[in-house]
Order: structure tokens, then sequence, then C-alpha cells
């Protein structure tokens, strides 16, 4: 068996010597594929609600908050999952996202919000964050459904219509600046000028 595995190896060390450059380069290409095809499908099976709310953490906290929103209700009919909001549809964007969010996996390993009283004792510090990361990418979670340019502010309620088209006029503004919790409900921000 060893004088076997040994023979194995010696020809995987040496492959050019058995195999021609064009065995290479389509074993090379085939193996991309396949690395590729099952990269890009845990990548979505990470992003569908099933596995967002897996854990104890977001399903007795988050999510249940979700449920009582118009994004997860509404006379549309249209649901907002988890990644809709905190997953950029773009594949650059999202793996970078998917690359911050192994803070979130840490968090889980070591149980920092795996109880009422724990999440919502952190519950500021992962709010802001994600803010900041909104207002970093000009709310580009929420621009993949709610875009300007598709908006009739004369179906608008006449304060949403104003502050629309002053944010669009301005251009400094994003979704975030006003919608915070709208999916969620708000950390206590005693002491913080909004």
């Amino acid at each position: 068996m060893m004088k076997r595995l040994k023979l194995y190896w010696n020809l995987l060390r040496k492959p050019s010597v058995h195999y021609s450059l064009g065995f290479l380069t389509l074993s090379g290409f085939i193996a991309g594929i396949i690395f590729w095809g099952g990269f890009n499908t845990a990548l979505e099976v990470t992003n569908t609600e099933q596995f967002c709310i897996g854990c104890h953490e977001m399903y007795s906290n988050p999510y249940q908050e979700l449920k009582t929103t118009i994004h997860y209700t509404n006379r549309s009919g249209v649901r907002a999952e988890c990644s809709d909001c905190h997953v950029p549809h773009g594949w650059t964007h999202k793996i970078g996202r998917k690359m911050e969010a192994s803070k979130e996996v840490w968090g889980w390993i070591f149980g920092s919000i795996n109880t009422p009283e724990k999440f919502e004792a952190k519950r500021r510090e992962l709010a802001e964050r994600e803010w900041q990361r909104l207002k970093a990418n000009d709310s580009l979670e929420c621009r993949n459904c709610h875009e300007f340019d598709s908006m009739d502010f004369t179906l608008q309620d006449p304060r949403a219509s104003q502050a629309h088209s002053t944010a669009l006029a301005d251009g400094e503004q994003t979704c975030i600046d006003c919608h915070k919790g709208i999916a969620h409900k708000l950390p206590d921000m005693a002491g913080v000028s909004r």
C-alpha cells in the first residue's frame, strides 16, 4: 500500500513527465469550474433566510422584530429577506460583505449575543456598525429595491414626498439617514443627537 502511495505521489509531483500540457490545462479548467460552482453554491446558501435564522440568536431577536414590519408583510406581498438588506447584490460588494460577516460568526461562536439580554446590551453597537456601513455604501442594499428615479412623489405622504425630493436634490443624504429602525427596533439612543 505504501509503495503504491509513493508511486502516485511521484506521478503527481512530476506530472509533466507523464501528462501532456493539454491534459493538464483541461484538468485545471475542469477543477476550476468545480471549485467555482461549489464556491458560488456555498455563497448562495449563506444568503438564504433559512441560513440566517438558523442560529437561535438571529431567530429569537432580529427575525422576530422583522416579522412585525412592512418589509415582512405588506399590501404588495413582496417580502425582504435578511440578505436583501444586509448583503449587496453585486458580486464584488457581496464578497466584501461576506468577509465582514466573519465577525458575526465569531460573535456566534463565542456567544456574545446568544441571549436576549446580551443582544440588547450590544444592540446599539451592532446597529451603529450597520448604519455606518449603509451610509458608506450609499444604502446600496436599499437601492436594490427602492430608487428615487422610480418614486412617484405625488403618491407619497406629503412629509415623505418633501423629504425624498429634498434628499434627491441634495445628493448628500442616503436612505439610512432617515430610515433607521425601519426593520428592527431602535437601540437606546440616549445621548445621541439625530
